[in-house]
């Protein structure tokens, strides 16, 4: 509300409403994404820096995640697109479409850069995950790090002509980000949880399948626990905390009939 008064007295009421219109395609088409993937992600909160959307994507696989972080860049690049097009069918509505064109455009070549809590931060760390949760959660925080260094050098370089209070306030977003998460929240079974008592699930599965793949029959108040076949035979069973642990050690992609411990 505050800063939809201050823009209205500043003349960039304009630039401010098309900057939350974009956000919330912005988010909606992360939203409609993991909708056909099974998942859901419902609350969009609007934040002095853009927009931020929460839900739940436990169990959802690499591929899939990478759809939902892109579907965003690439709702604001076609946004972009489209504007081109019209400008160039229509040139006298250039005038009145050229904020929310840019506006877009800068959304998807801003979520593109490699540092949380942007999408391409959570990109960086999906494509690392082969190195393991520690070795990936490391690497993304140090190119976060650097990436928000490289913001704030350019502020002080317009500090010697017009200082570019945006790329300050840009570059301690990053800079806090870069000591946080990556991504929009996983279910996970906590130990704790034994304390009130929890519901055994087990889950007859294909051996063949990846633990990756297996991460969507993990439920915050459910123990899992996977029952695996191969070709109609009995291999063995895996439970939640072996998942886990393959899934912390990067092995997002190996067979479950790999993951079975025969030494219970």
């Amino acid at each position: 509300m505050l800063a939809g008064v201050a823009s209205a007295f500043t003349g960039r009421l304009l630039v401010l409403l098309a900057s939350v219109f974009a956000a919330l395609e912005h988010e909606c088409a992360h939203a409609f994404v993991a909708r056909r993937f099974g998942f859901c992600l419902n609350k969009i909160v609007l934040m002095p820096y853009g927009a931020v959307i929460s839900g739940d994507i436990g169990g959802i696989s690499p591929k899939e995640e990478i759809a939902v972080l892109l579907a965003g860049p690439l709702a604001n690049a076609f946004t972009a697109l489209g504007f081109t097009a019209l400008w160039w069918l229509f040139p006298e509505t250039y005038p009145y479409t050229d904020v929310a064109a840019y506006v877009s455009l800068s959304l998807f070549l801003v979520n593109l850069l490699p540092a949380f809590p942007l999408d391409g931060g959570r990109l960086l760390r999906v494509f690392l995950r082969p190195l393991g949760e520690r070795r990936a959660t490391l690497v993304c925080r140090v190119v976060s790090f650097v990436t928000a260094g490289g913001i704030m050098g350019y502020f002080v370089f317009s500090c010697f002509s017009s200082p570019n209070f945006g790329a300050l306030a840009f570059a301690a977003l990053l800079f806090a980000g870069s000591f946080g998460g990556g991504s929009y929240g996983r279910v996970a079974f906590s130990p704790k949880n034994f304390s009130r008592g929890v519901e055994e699930r087990r889950i007859a599965y294909s051996a063949e399948h990846t633990a990756g793949e297996a991460m969507r029959f993990l439920r915050e108040d459910k123990y899992l626990v996977l029952v695996l076949f191969e070709k109609g035979e009995f291999v063995g069973e895996l439970t939640e905390e072996e998942l886990w642990q393959v899934l912390q050690e990067g092995g997002y992609e190996k067979q479950l009939k790999a993951c079975v411990r025969f030494d219970r």
